[in-house]
């Protein structure tokens, strides 16, 4: 699932850009920005939190001071740029938006078809080669001083604890200094979901869902008797979409 980020000046054009891009099912969070220096202090802000990611920003041309293609430049020289597409009324910056590197060029008003296209040039962008792939088929992790390599396939579940993350199987459990954001990236391929600010599951292992109080979600796994997960109220559609419910 993507994390996308809105930016354009007018509320109108994000709200009616948001509501096509939940319609799809295919992304998780959804952020907006009215200005590109909201959208560069929400990219800082989730860089040096590590909790969230971006994988793509939708990103009007006209705005008000620094134009979108300007904003667009200047991410292009990052080392790894979340994926832009530019949604606009004009058709004449197509050529410099390819020369930044743009995954794609929609235009107003945004036609459903066009945007699950570009959905599918981001997640193509964003997918991992076949080399990163199989890097991630093991993950390095602490115990009694000396590393291990988990496979991807034992992990149950993730959760934050301080500046680690506790990763359970269904007989141990071991410390990585990989942050949470990170091992949902990494992780995101092979079945794992980001329930919580707290918490990563492998969907391949979730027994049963339970409603409490207040229509909150928690979660049963496989071989975990003694723990329930609980599933942020941001995160249920996505998750009830992920599961097939």
């Amino acid at each position: 699932m993507l994390h996308a980020l809105i930016v354009d000046d007018e509320a109108p054009a994000r709200s009616e850009l948001r509501f096509l891009l939940e319609e799809t099912g295919r992304v998780e969070s959804i952020e907006e920005a009215s200005s590109a220096r909201e959208a560069v202090q929400y990219l800082v802000r989730i860089k040096e939190t590590d909790e969230e990611r971006c994988d793509v920003l939708f990103l009007d041309i006209s705005m008000p001071k620094t134009s979108g293609m300007q904003l667009a430049e200047a991410l292009h020289k990052l080392k790894n740029p979340p994926a832009v597409v530019f949604v606009t009324a004009y058709s004449e910056y197509a050529l410099e938006a390819f020369e930044v590197d743009a995954v794609d060029y929609l235009m107003k008003p945004v036609e459903t078809d066009r945007l699950q296209h570009a959905l599918d040039k981001v997640e193509a962008r964003t997918k991992p080669s076949v080399g990163s792939h199989s890097s991630v088929e093991r993950i390095p992790v602490e115990k009694g001083g000396r590393k291990v390599l988990i496979p991807v396939d034992q992990i149950r579940y993730i959760e934050a604890k301080d500046d680690y993350s506790c990763i359970y199987t269904d007989t141990d459990r071991f410390l990585s200094t990989i942050s949470l954001a990170k091992l949902e990236q990494k992780l995101s391929v092979h079945g794992f979901f980001r329930v919580h600010r707290g918490y990563i599951v492998n969907l391949d292992h979730v027994e049963d869902v339970e409603v409490i109080s207040s229509g909150i979600l928690q979660l049963g796994l496989k071989g975990i008797d003694d723990k329930k997960i609980p599933v942020s109220r941001r995160r249920v559609v996505s998750l009830k979409r992920a599961l097939g419910l």
